[in-house]
Protein backbone atom coordinates (compact mmCIF):
# COMPACT_ATOMS: atom_id res chain seq x y z
CA UNK A 1 0.00 0.00 0.00
CA UNK A 2 1.14 3.46 -0.48
CA UNK A 3 -0.14 6.90 1.26
CA UNK A 4 -1.38 9.90 -0.52
CA UNK A 5 -1.06 12.64 1.04
CA UNK A 6 -3.79 15.83 0.85
CA UNK A 7 -2.62 18.26 3.60
CA UNK A 8 -0.23 19.05 6.52
CA UNK A 9 -2.67 19.24 10.30
CA UNK A 10 -1.73 20.97 13.66
CA UNK A 11 -3.55 18.29 15.65
CA UNK A 12 -4.06 14.14 15.34
CA UNK A 13 -7.58 15.11 16.16
CA UNK A 14 -8.05 17.18 13.07
CA UNK A 15 -7.22 13.78 11.02
CA UNK A 16 -8.55 11.01 12.57
CA UNK A 17 -10.92 8.72 11.44
CA UNK A 18 -11.60 11.12 8.58
CA UNK A 19 -8.54 9.55 7.01
CA UNK A 20 -4.90 8.30 7.81
CA UNK A 21 -2.72 10.52 10.36
CA UNK A 22 1.27 10.53 9.57
CA UNK A 23 3.37 12.22 12.30
CA UNK A 24 5.97 14.74 10.75
CA UNK A 25 7.65 16.40 13.30
CA UNK A 26 4.68 18.61 15.55
CA UNK A 27 2.33 18.05 12.95
CA UNK A 28 0.45 15.36 10.80
CA UNK A 29 -0.25 14.65 7.56
CA UNK A 30 -3.78 13.73 6.41
CA UNK A 31 -3.55 10.32 4.24
CA UNK A 32 -5.77 8.36 1.79
CA UNK A 33 -3.94 4.91 1.51
CA UNK A 34 -4.27 3.15 -1.97
CA UNK A 35 -3.14 -0.22 -3.61
CA UNK A 36 0.77 0.48 -4.84
CA UNK A 37 -0.45 -0.41 -8.90
CA UNK A 38 -3.54 2.29 -8.56
CA UNK A 39 -2.35 5.59 -10.89
CA UNK A 40 -2.17 8.53 -8.48
CA UNK A 41 -4.06 10.01 -11.63
CA UNK A 42 -7.22 7.66 -11.25
CA UNK A 43 -10.38 9.09 -11.72
CA UNK A 44 -12.04 7.24 -8.79
CA UNK A 45 -8.92 8.05 -6.49
CA UNK A 46 -9.44 11.98 -7.48
CA UNK A 47 -12.97 11.71 -6.74
CA UNK A 48 -12.13 9.66 -3.49
CA UNK A 49 -9.51 12.20 -2.06
CA UNK A 50 -11.76 15.04 -2.91
CA UNK A 51 -14.22 13.72 -0.61
CA UNK A 52 -11.99 13.33 1.86
CA UNK A 53 -10.45 16.60 1.73
CA UNK A 54 -13.78 18.06 2.10
CA UNK A 55 -14.40 16.57 5.29
CA UNK A 56 -10.84 17.28 6.75
CA UNK A 57 -11.65 20.58 6.09
CA UNK A 58 -15.20 20.17 7.89
CA UNK A 59 -12.73 19.32 11.11
CA UNK A 60 -10.40 22.24 10.98
CA UNK A 61 -8.57 24.26 8.70
CA UNK A 62 -5.19 22.96 7.07
CA UNK A 63 -2.46 23.31 4.73
CA UNK A 64 -3.12 21.70 1.06
CA UNK A 65 -0.62 19.74 -0.08
CA UNK A 66 -0.02 19.77 -4.06
CA UNK A 67 -1.60 16.68 -5.22
CA UNK A 68 0.75 13.59 -6.45
CA UNK A 69 2.57 13.47 -3.30
CA UNK A 70 2.62 9.72 -2.10
CA UNK A 71 4.95 7.91 0.39
CA UNK A 72 6.07 4.50 0.11
CA UNK A 73 6.21 4.33 3.76
CA UNK A 74 5.56 6.70 7.10
CA UNK A 75 9.37 7.07 7.32
CA UNK A 76 9.95 8.88 4.10
CA UNK A 77 7.50 11.62 5.32
CA UNK A 78 9.73 14.00 7.41
CA UNK A 79 12.26 13.53 4.54
CA UNK A 80 9.76 15.19 2.16
CA UNK A 81 8.59 17.61 4.55
CA UNK A 82 10.80 18.61 7.02
CA UNK A 83 12.08 21.69 5.48
CA UNK A 84 8.10 23.14 5.15
CA UNK A 85 7.67 22.24 8.84
CA UNK A 86 8.45 25.45 10.65
CA UNK A 87 6.33 27.30 7.99
CA UNK A 88 3.53 25.24 8.48
CA UNK A 89 3.04 24.48 12.16
CA UNK A 90 3.26 29.08 12.22
CA UNK A 91 0.58 29.44 9.92
CA UNK A 92 -1.77 26.81 11.28
CA UNK A 93 -1.24 28.54 14.30
CA UNK A 94 -1.84 31.73 13.55
CA UNK A 95 -4.54 30.90 11.19
CA UNK A 96 -7.22 27.67 12.75
CA UNK A 97 -9.86 29.50 12.46
CA UNK A 98 -9.41 30.87 9.19
CA UNK A 99 -10.29 28.97 5.58
CA UNK A 100 -9.85 30.61 2.29
CA UNK A 101 -12.71 32.05 0.06
CA UNK A 102 -11.46 33.08 -4.03
CA UNK A 103 -12.96 35.62 -6.57
CA UNK A 104 -12.26 34.46 -9.79
CA UNK A 105 -13.33 37.23 -12.07
CA UNK A 106 -12.45 37.61 -16.11
CA UNK A 107 -9.92 40.33 -17.13
CA UNK A 108 -11.34 43.50 -18.85
CA UNK A 109 -7.96 44.00 -20.01
CA UNK A 110 -5.97 40.60 -21.90
CA UNK A 111 -2.41 40.24 -23.80
CA UNK A 112 -2.84 37.44 -26.12
CA UNK A 113 -1.18 34.16 -24.89
CA UNK A 114 2.28 34.29 -26.56
CA UNK A 115 3.12 30.81 -29.18
CA UNK A 116 5.87 28.82 -27.62
CA UNK A 117 6.82 28.49 -31.66
CA UNK A 118 7.81 31.36 -31.72
CA UNK A 119 10.35 31.76 -29.20
CA UNK A 120 13.83 29.40 -29.53
CA UNK A 121 14.53 30.17 -26.05
CA UNK A 122 12.45 28.38 -23.23
CA UNK A 123 13.19 31.02 -20.43
CA UNK A 124 12.03 33.72 -23.41
CA UNK A 125 9.29 32.34 -23.98
CA UNK A 126 8.05 31.93 -19.70
CA UNK A 127 9.14 35.50 -20.07
CA UNK A 128 6.81 36.50 -22.49
CA UNK A 129 3.98 33.87 -20.81
CA UNK A 130 4.23 35.92 -17.49
CA UNK A 131 4.34 38.95 -19.15
CA UNK A 132 0.67 38.34 -20.60
CA UNK A 133 -0.47 36.98 -17.25
CA UNK A 134 0.61 40.46 -15.58
CA UNK A 135 -1.49 42.44 -18.46
CA UNK A 136 -4.70 41.04 -17.27
CA UNK A 137 -6.24 43.47 -14.88
CA UNK A 138 -10.11 43.57 -13.52
CA UNK A 139 -11.96 46.44 -14.25
CA UNK A 140 -10.94 49.38 -11.84
CA UNK A 141 -14.77 49.85 -10.08
CA UNK A 142 -15.37 46.41 -10.03
CA UNK A 143 -11.91 45.54 -7.90
CA UNK A 144 -12.98 48.45 -5.39
CA UNK A 145 -16.39 47.26 -5.12
CA UNK A 146 -14.67 44.01 -4.29
CA UNK A 147 -12.34 45.10 -1.64
CA UNK A 148 -14.80 47.27 0.00
CA UNK A 149 -16.98 44.13 0.20
CA UNK A 150 -15.00 41.95 1.88
CA UNK A 151 -12.84 44.31 3.43
CA UNK A 152 -14.89 43.56 6.63
CA UNK A 153 -14.53 40.19 7.33
CA UNK A 154 -10.67 39.70 5.53
CA UNK A 155 -8.14 38.69 7.91
CA UNK A 156 -5.88 39.14 5.00
CA UNK A 157 -6.54 39.57 0.72
CA UNK A 158 -4.58 39.10 -2.11
CA UNK A 159 -4.94 39.92 -5.85
CA UNK A 160 -3.43 37.04 -7.70
CA UNK A 161 -2.68 36.68 -11.78
CA UNK A 162 -3.77 32.60 -12.59
CA UNK A 163 -3.30 33.41 -16.31
CA UNK A 164 -3.99 36.20 -19.57
CA UNK A 165 -7.76 35.65 -19.01
CA UNK A 166 -8.61 36.06 -15.80
CA UNK A 167 -7.32 37.67 -11.98
CA UNK A 168 -8.36 35.94 -8.42
CA UNK A 169 -8.95 37.88 -5.59
CA UNK A 170 -8.15 35.20 -2.58
CA UNK A 171 -9.40 36.20 0.78
CA UNK A 172 -8.24 34.78 4.15
CA UNK A 173 -11.86 34.67 6.65
CA UNK A 174 -13.00 33.54 9.74
CA UNK A 175 -14.76 30.12 9.25
CA UNK A 176 -17.68 31.59 11.33
CA UNK A 177 -18.52 34.14 8.97
CA UNK A 178 -19.15 32.84 5.41
CA UNK A 179 -22.46 33.47 5.78
CA UNK A 180 -21.21 36.83 5.34
CA UNK A 181 -18.36 36.19 2.42
CA UNK A 182 -21.68 34.83 0.17
CA UNK A 183 -23.79 37.61 1.27
CA UNK A 184 -20.99 40.24 -0.38
CA UNK A 185 -20.77 37.91 -3.37
CA UNK A 186 -24.64 38.44 -3.95
CA UNK A 187 -24.01 42.21 -3.44
CA UNK A 188 -21.25 42.57 -5.90
CA UNK A 189 -23.10 40.75 -8.76
CA UNK A 190 -25.86 43.53 -8.03
CA UNK A 191 -23.28 45.96 -8.28
CA UNK A 192 -21.64 44.57 -11.38
CA UNK A 193 -24.08 42.82 -13.67
CA UNK A 194 -21.50 42.88 -16.61
CA UNK A 195 -18.58 41.19 -14.73
CA UNK A 196 -18.27 37.41 -15.15
CA UNK A 197 -17.09 36.23 -11.50
CA UNK A 198 -16.82 32.98 -9.76
CA UNK A 199 -16.86 32.86 -5.81
CA UNK A 200 -15.57 29.88 -4.34
CA UNK A 201 -14.79 27.87 -1.26
CA UNK A 202 -13.81 27.18 2.13
CA UNK A 203 -10.88 25.88 1.00
CA UNK A 204 -7.69 25.09 2.95
CA UNK A 205 -4.76 27.10 3.27
CA UNK A 206 -2.77 27.62 -0.10
CA UNK A 207 -2.19 31.01 -1.20
CA UNK A 208 -1.81 32.14 2.51
CA UNK A 209 0.30 28.96 3.22
CA UNK A 210 3.25 30.84 3.05
CA UNK A 211 4.65 32.44 6.70
CA UNK A 212 7.03 34.18 4.78
CA UNK A 213 4.90 36.23 2.74
CA UNK A 214 2.46 37.27 5.96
Amino acid sequence: MKSVVIGAHLLRDDVEPVATAIPVGDLYLSAVEVPDDQPVGDRELLLKVAGVRARLLEAATFVAIRYGLSLASPDEALGKCAAHLTRWKKVLTAHRDHVEMTLKVAAATTMLRPDRHDFTSGADYLRALHAAQQASNVDPAFREAADRLFAPFSVKKRWEHRDERSVELAALVERARLDEVKAAGEELRALSPAVPFLLSGPWPLEVFADADRE
